[in-house]
């Protein structure tokens, strides 16, 4: 490979259907992983999160200093950033006491204020564009806070708003099927529907995460959370395998 070709490659994946797959599994396993920590260890929020903390920064720290998009470490960051934003979601709307509905609009601004300096600042919020440190910091700032956002957001739908956990599983499921047609048969932008996609798989993983752990008298099925996020795990691993992990380019579909 030349130089040429290495200067547009991102250190981040290109956006397949594989890509996706892996999200939706991460993003349950971090809702299950968590809760397995901060209640099942009996840890609670607090120092469930600042243990989950050390591990997301030093993942990002992996990432930041490789030169070139490496999945295994990638993926790693990503399943530290939905875990530690598990205990932290909860940690804000359960003990600081902000609420399902509070946590989430603080957090909404939160991800819409770091891309908007983001973008302010760097000029894209593509992913393509995410190939060096300062690109990097805001891409996993922006992460970090959807992630958070995505539980207390999931929360919110399945306990403030009585959906219950199999019905905002549906409606979750909805919005990410309505957003895959508008990235089929509109013009909107790629790097929109990307960031709209990225959030919203996350309270998908949270409640598909609850149903699985969550008693039946809550609405859940009750599976042990040290066997499901071993299962879950397992199938990440497994997955970063066989499906395809190519870094985004600055040209072409991948660039989205």
């Amino acid at each position: 490979m030349n130089n040429s070709v290495i200067g547009t490659l991102s250190k981040v994946p290109a956006v397949t259907a594989g890509f996706w797959i892996i999200k939706l599994v991460a993003t349950t396993l971090g809702e299950i992983g968590g809760n397995a920590l901060s209640m099942s260890l009996n840890l609670g929020y607090e120092v469930s999160t600042a243990i989950l903390s050390t591990v997301f920064i030093f993942s990002v720290y992996l990432q930041i200093e490789r030169r070139r998009f490496q999945p295994a470490i990638y993926w790693f960051a990503i399943v530290a950033s939905t875990t530690v934003g598990t205990t932290t979601a909860d940690l804000v709307t359960r003990d600081i006491g902000l609420g399902y509905a509070g946590g989430s609009l603080l957090l909404l601004a939160a991800v819409t204020t770091t891309l908007t300096v983001w973008r302010y600042r760097l000029g894209t919020i593509s992913v393509a564009s995410v190939s060096n440190s300062a690109s990097e910091v805001y891409y996993w700032l922006t992460i970090t806070f959807s992630q958070t956002l995505g539980t207390a957001l999931g929360d919110w739908f399945a306990d403030s708003a009585g959906f219950g956990y199999l019905g905002s599983t549906l409606i979750f499921t909805v919005l990410l099927i309505g957003l895959y047609v508008l990235y089929r048969i509109t013009d909107i932008s790629r790097t929109a529907i990307f960031w709209a996609a990225f959030i919203i798989t996350r309270p998908f993983g949270a409640v598909v995460g609850n149903l699985i752990d969550t008693p039946p008298a809550s609405g859940g099925f009750e599976i042990s959370r040290f066997a499901a996020s071993g299962v879950l795990l397992a199938l990440i691993a497994v997955l970063i395998v066989v499906l395809p992990q190519q870094p985004a380019t600055k040209n072409g579909a991948a660039s989205h």
